[in-house]
């Protein structure tokens, strides 16, 4: 079996559009391209910060500004359709309390849990808009805030897969890497991976991305393997035709790796099933 968990039913620079991308007819073609893709299981998970019940949740400038959507009826919406229901959210320190209230009170299938914001300011790792890289941010400094916040995420119990893991280096060669070893970085976020059992998302967005490779990188990936961690499938796509993008890669990856099962959802619960071994 192949899976498309991460995926959203409308481009990510459109305001709303919640009218014009949340019909069966743009369902359909989500569903259509999964077919060819050779993908068995389809879910949706809208960005949290697009839904006014955010607003309880963080007050930052780019929530204030998308939160314009109802909730309850993307819920509604999404099952009524073949898609599994999930949500994707970001790990926000301190509002532990509020999440777990907000997510609790919806039916999802799975929860997608992501950092794109570090520390305790509104600093992005990105979006230009918010670049916590602007004023030559410190790599070293950026990349332990960035995995430590990822290993709160995983150990918070609140999501069941841990979005694009190493989404720190979209930017590539235009920002600096760290002089450490990278898996220094990674360690403290594998070891929360391990305790915690919360799946891994193999994510081919990275590939559409300035960085041009797989979220997470070939050495965290291995890391993650050898502390028994179990994966997810994902495209991140925004448009139809990002479905399964570059999931030759993806399968091949994984196949290296020794990953042979991919996780399912339904109702929070976790299920494994065999990679499917082609894309047709």
């Amino acid at each position: 079996m192949l899976t498309d968990y991460h995926l959203h039913l409308r481009p990510d620079e459109e305001g709303s559009g919640f009218e014009r991308y949340f019909t069966a007819e743009n369902v359909e073609r989500y569903l259509e391209a999964a077919k060819s893709a050779g993908i068995e299981e389809l879910g949706v998970s809208e960005h949290v910060y697009r839904f006014r019940a955010a607003l309880d949740l963080w007050q930052h400038p780019l929530w204030v500004e998308n939160a314009v959507d109802d909730l309850d009826a993307y819920c509604e919406f999404v099952r009524g359709t073949p898609l599994r229901l999930g949500i994707e959210c970001d790990f926000i320190p301190g509002a532990e309390e509020r999440i777990e209230s907000l997510l609790g009170a919806r039916d999802f299938d799975y929860v997608v849990g992501s950092v794109h914001f570090i520390g305790d300011g509104d600093a992005a790792i990105d979006h230009k808009g918010f670049d916590v890289w602007e004023g030559n941010g410190d790599p070293d400094e950026v990349w332990r805030r960035y995995f430590e916040m990822l290993a709160e995420a995983a150990r918070s119990g609140l999501f069941d897969i841990l979005a694009h893991p190493d989404l720190v280096k979209v930017w590539g060669r235009a920002t600096p890497l760290p002089d450490r070893d990278l898996r220094a970085f990674y360690e403290p976020a594998v070891e929360a991976i391990a305790e915690s059992g919360i799946a891994v998302e193999i994510s081919t967005a990275g590939l559409r991305k300035p960085v041009g490779e797989l979220y997470p990188s070939r050495r965290f990936a291995e890391m993650c393997v050898e502390a028994g961690a179990a994966f997810a499938l994902s495209s991140d796509a925004h448009l139809p035709g990002q479905i399964g993008f570059e999931y030759d890669r993806a399968v091949q990856f994984m196949d290296e790796l020794g990953i042979g099962e991919l996780c399912v959802f339904e109702q929070r619960r976790r299920s494994l099933a065999p990679v499917e071994n082609r894309v047709r």
